[in-house]
C-alpha cells in the first residue's frame, strides 16, 4: 500500500477493500490526534443527483456505524452541499473549534479510475469537478470517482447508475466505520504501552 503521504488508492471491487480503507485511513487519523480530538465524517453530496449522492449514502450508513467514537454531517435526510456547506462547517466547529475533519464526496475522472476510492491526508476542494469555486475542507479526504469527467459535468453526475454509487458507498462507510475504531483502539494501545514503558 503506499504511503499516506502520497494517498492510497483502492477499488471497491478488490478484495478486503474495506479493510485496506479502515487500517489507511485509522493510521492517518491517528497521527492528526484522534481520539483526543473531535473526529468528523463530513459528507458532502446532494440526493437530487444519483452521482452526487455518494456522501449523503455515506453518511447515512455511517449514522448507524460510529455511534460513539465519530459524529457524521450529510445524510440523505440531512445533506451538506454547496448551498449550505458554509452553515455546516459553522455548525460543526460550534461544540469544537479544531475537530479532525474527514471530508467524504464523490467526484469524476478517467474512464479507468471510474470505481476507485481514495484516501488522502489534506484538504478537499468540493466542487472542482463541476467548476464550482468552494471553500477547501478537512484535515484527510475520501473521494470515489463515480464517472468520466471533462465534459458536460452536471448531466454525467445525473446519469451515473444508481448501482455503482451504493456499492461504492457501501464500501467507504464501511471503511470509515472501521477507522474510527481503529484509531480509537491503537491510541489506546500506544496509551497503555507507554504507562508500562513508565512503570518499568
Amino acid at each position: 500500500m503506499p504511503g499516506l503521504a502520497e494517498g492510497c488508492r483502492l477499488h471497491f471491487e478488490q478484495p478486503a477493500v474495506q479493510e485496506d480503507l479502515g487500517e489507511a485511513l485509522g493510521h492517518l487519523l491517528v497521527r492528526l490526534g484522534v481520539p483526543h480530538r473531535r473526529l468528523v465524517y463530513l459528507c458532502i453530496g446532494t440526493d437530487r443527483s444519483t452521482g452526487d449522492a455518494l456522501g449523503p449514502l455515506v453518511g447515512e450508513r455511517l449514522l448507524d456505524e460510529v455511534g460513539g467514537v465519530a459524529e457524521v454531517f450529510g445524510t440523505l435526510r440531512d445533506p451538506v452541499h454547496a448551498s449550505n456547506l458554509q452553515d455546516a462547517l459553522a455548525r460543526l466547529r460550534t461544540r469544537d473549534p479544531q475537530p479532525v475533519i474527514v471530508a467524504v464526496d464523490a467526484c469524476l475522472g478517467r474512464l479507468e479510475s471510474v470505481g476507485t476510492i481514495t484516501v488522502s491526508p489534506g484538504p478537499l476542494s468540493p466542487g472542482a469537478g463541476v467548476n464550482k469555486s468552494l471553500p477547501e475542507v478537512g484535515a484527510a479526504f475520501v473521494t470515489g470517482t463515480v464517472n468520466v469527467g471533462g465534459f458536460m459535468e452536471y448531466f454525467v453526475l445525473q446519469n451515473t447508475r444508481l448501482h455503482l454509487v451504493m456499492r461504492m458507498a457501501e464500501a467507504i462507510s464501511g471503511g470509515l466505520a472501521m477507522a474510527a475504531r481503529r484509531s480509537c483502539a491503537d491510541a489506546t494501545s500506544v496509551g497503555v504501552a507507554e504507562v508500562a514503558s513508565a512503570l518499568a
